[in-house]
């Protein structure tokens, strides 16, 4: 793009085409633009003639996004991020911290560090305002990378180039089936009984996701049971294996008093059970506030005694 485009660049059509996208649809993005239908398919039609590609391929009902059109997507959702941004960014009232901190984070984070930053922090800054969204470790990644969140807290199987990470703590899963189940109780099991369970667990139970442990040790054991019922959130996995519908991993530390009150049992292996890293997910591209600054820096100075991370394991 020459710099006479860049002077005459209208920048709201980079917004349009973002919605266009995540609604898959001319007429959806219309309807959350509030905005009239040609006039939606006219701002992308001006996007590609500045853009000199086709963005999107459409024809009798087809709606794909060319791979011009990816790219320029994930550009366009760094950009929104940090426009959105610039009044958190902005805000300064000298003495009195103020700002918003947008934390996205994986379902089954428990780490009393954080609770006490949050506690501490909002005692110091009570003008400070924070949001917390809870998603897969996956999307918690890609809020961090196109500057919609402060920082993420979540599993991390690879890491991201762009991106930097630090070791919060290490969780252990076990295997967990609920009272109705015919395993429940006993204490004579080995892996090799669990071999051929209908299995409940996460979305990202894959060899090449964030649960990859639990993958490999499945796979390494030979527990070739049906996987009955996958979720992305620990609440609903908990309530599948609870309700009986198969054996299934949960972090051992969130789950101990279920545990010991006798609601979940646990199965094997009862040594050495597959563990998984947690991370602080930060983007070093990304203008952060006074507030996300201070924030940031009170939580990982919390972490200098223990360089390695914390190691829950109950």
């Amino acid at each position: 793009m020459d710099d006479i485009l860049k002077r005459r660049f209208d920048w709201n059509l980079l917004h349009t085409f973002t919605v266009i996208v995540e609604e898959r649809s001319i007429t959806g993005a219309a309807n959350r633009l509030l905005l009239r239908q040609p006039s939606v398919s006219n701002a992308l039609k001006r996007l590609e003639d500045q853009i000199g590609a086709r963005l999107i391929d459409r024809d009798r009902g087809r709606f794909e996004v060319t791979e011009q059109g990816l790219a320029l997507y994930h550009e366009c959702r760094e950009i929104c991020g940090a426009i959105g941004r610039l009044s958190d960014v902005m805000q300064d009232s000298g003495g009195q911290l103020t700002g918003h901190l947008h934390l996205w984070m994986a379902s089954h984070v428990v780490f009393p560090p954080l609770d006490e930053a949050l506690f501490e922090f909002n005692r110091g800054h009570p003008r400070v305002t924070y949001e917390i969204n809870v998603a897969t470790s996956a999307h918690v990644v890609s809020q961090v990378l196109s500057q919609q969140a402060s920082f993420g807290i979540c599993l991390v199987n690879e890491q991201h180039p762009k991106l930097e990470y630090r070791r919060l703590y290490r969780e252990h899963f076990g295997f967990f089936c609920g009272p109705t189940h015919h395993l429940f109780g006993r204490t004579d099991l080995t892996l090799a009984d669990l071999r051929h369970e209908a299995f409940v667990s996460f979305s990202t139970d894959q060899l090449s996701d964030a649960l990859a442990p639990v993958a490999v040790l499945r796979a390494r054991e030979g527990m070739k049971g049906k996987v009955i019922a996958t979720s992305p959130h620990l609440e609903e996995v908990r309530r599948l294996i609870n309700a009986g519908l198969g054996i299934g991993p949960l972090p051992i530390h969130v789950v101990k008093n279920a545990r010991d009150r006798g609601i979940l049992w646990q199965l094997p292996p009862y040594d050495a059970p597959p563990a998984i890293d947690i991370y602080l997910v930060t983007n070093p591209r990304m203008s952060l506030g006074r507030a996300e600054r201070f924030f940031i820096d009170n939580l990982t100075s919390r972490l200098e005694g223990a360089p390695d991370g914390f190691f829950i394991y109950s």
